[in-house]
């Protein structure tokens, strides 16, 4: 039985992020929470999964054993929020066209 994994997510965006991207208008579907091949879940904000490493950190502990595509998720990924990856969004998203009316001149005496 596939239990649901509580889940952030709010339409398009992460409201408990201060500063999260707005996926709407860019094609972009919001992932749900998943559970990695070590059993942790990711994506669902609360970083407490029992199974993770960082509940078993040590100096003996190797880095490298949270690295791959299995610990970062798709879309609730602090990485959305650089420059860089907001621009990539902008570049998705189809809402950026100038409004255009078929038989108006909407722009008339606006400049």
């Amino acid at each position: 039985m596939k239990k649901d994994i509580e889940s952030p997510i709010l339409d398009e965006t992460l409201p408990h992020q201060i500063h999260a991207p707005s996926f709407k208008g860019t094609g972009m579907r919001m992932q749900p929470p998943f559970v990695n091949k070590y059993g942790v879940v990711i994506g669902d904000s609360k970083y407490n999964s029992p199974n993770s490493p960082l509940h078993q950190w040590s100096d003996e502990t190797d880095p490298s054993i949270m690295a791959g595509d299995e610990w970062v998720h798709p879309t609730n990924d602090i990485g959305w929020n650089t420059p860089e990856n907001r621009a990539q969004l902008e570049e998705k998203r189809s809402e950026n066209a100038p409004f255009m009316h078929p038989d108006k001149d909407v722009g008339y005496g606006a400049d």
